[in-house]
C-alpha cells in the first residue's frame, strides 16, 4: 500500500480563495488517474462538496470526532491521497491540532506525506501568517501561494518586506496562481461542476451541457497554466503517484 498523503489548503485570511485553488487540485489529482478523497471543514455547509460531491465529505475539523474520521482512515481507505479544504481562520489551530495528536510527528518521520499549500492574499496579512504557520513545518512540503484573485499586485510597493517574509522558512516553494476571467469563474460557479467537467462541456453526472465555448476556453487557458505549477513542484511525485499522459477535456 501506497503511503498516504496528505495535503492541507488553508489561510487565516478569508477571501482568498483556498476553495479554488482546492478545486484545482482535485481536478489535476482526477487527470493524472490519482485516487484522492476530500474533506471540506467549512461545517456544516461547505463549498468544495458542492463542485465534487462523490469524493468529498464536510466535517468539523474542531472536534475530535471529525478528527478521527480524516486521520483514522488515512490507512484504511483506497484513495492515496487525502485533500483538506482549511475553513478561513482555521489553519493554525489546524496544525496546532495536527502537532497534537502526533501527526507532524509522524511526517517528520516519514511515515506519512505532508503537504501545506498555504493561499496568501495580497496583502500584509497575509504575509503575517507565515510567521504564525512556520513552526509546524518541519517534516511537511510547504508551498506559499500567491493566488491572484483580482488585479491587485502582490506586495509590489515593498521588495524587501516581501522578501523577508518568503525566506522566513527554509525550503518553501512559491506557486503562482494567475487571475481566472471573472465571467468565466462566475458561469462555474453557476454550473456547479468541477473545473474539469466545464471544459469538457459535461454536467455533475457527465451529461451533455452547453457552456459557452468563449468561457470554456478561458478556463481551459487558465487551468493548463495552474497545472503547469502543479507539474513545476512535481506534485504527483510528492504524494507517490506517477504521473499519467492526461487529457484536460477528460
Amino acid at each position: 500500500m501506497a503511503k498516504p498523503a496528505v495535503v492541507v489548503v488553508g489561510a487565516d485570511k478569508g477571501g482568498v480563495g483556498k476553495t479554488t485553488v482546492s478545486r484545482t487540485l482535485l481536478d489535476y489529482f482526477s487527470a493524472n488517474n490519482v485516487p484522492t478523497r476530500a474533506f471540506d471543514t467549512e461545517s456544516p455547509r461547505g463549498t468544495l462538496k458542492r463542485f465534487h460531491p462523490d469524493i468529498t465529505e464536510i466535517v468539523d475539523m474542531t472536534t475530535t470526532a471529525d478528527q478521527m474520521k480524516i486521520f483514522d482512515t488515512l490507512n484504511a481507505t483506497s484513495p492515496s491521497v487525502t485533500v483538506i479544504d482549511v475553513r478561513a481562520g482555521l489553519l493554525s489551530p489546524a496544525l496546532a491540532s495536527l502537532r497534537d495528536i502526533g501527526f507532524l510527528d509522524a511526517a517528520k518521520a516519514g511515515q506519512i506525506t505532508f503537504a501545506v499549500f498555504h493561499i496568501l492574499g495580497p496583502s500584509i496579512a497575509s504575509l503575517d501568517e507565515i510567521a504564525e504557520t512556520a513552526n509546524f513545518m518541519s517534516g511537511a512540503k510547504y508551498f506559499l501561494v500567491k493566488n491572484f484573485i483580482n488585479d491587485t499586485q502582490f506586495f509590489q510597493w515593498d521588495q524587501a518586506t516581501y522578501n523577508s517574509y518568503f525566506h522566513r522558512i527554509k525550503d518553501a516553494t512559491e506557486l503562482t496562481i494567475p487571475k481566472l476571467n471573472e465571467m468565466a469563474y462566475e458561469q462555474v460557479e453557476v454550473s456547479s461542476v468541477p473545473f474539469l467537467k466545464f471544459v469538457a462541456n459535461k454536467g455533475i453526472h457527465d451529461e451533455a451541457a452547453n457552456y459557452s465555448f468563449v468561457l470554456r476556453g478561458y478556463v481551459r487557458h487558465w487551468l493548463a497554466n495552474v497545472w503547469s505549477e502543479f507539474d513545476r513542484i512535481r506534485l504527483t511525485d510528492i504524494v507517490g503517484s506517477k504521473p499519467v499522459p492526461r487529457n484536460s477535456e477528460k
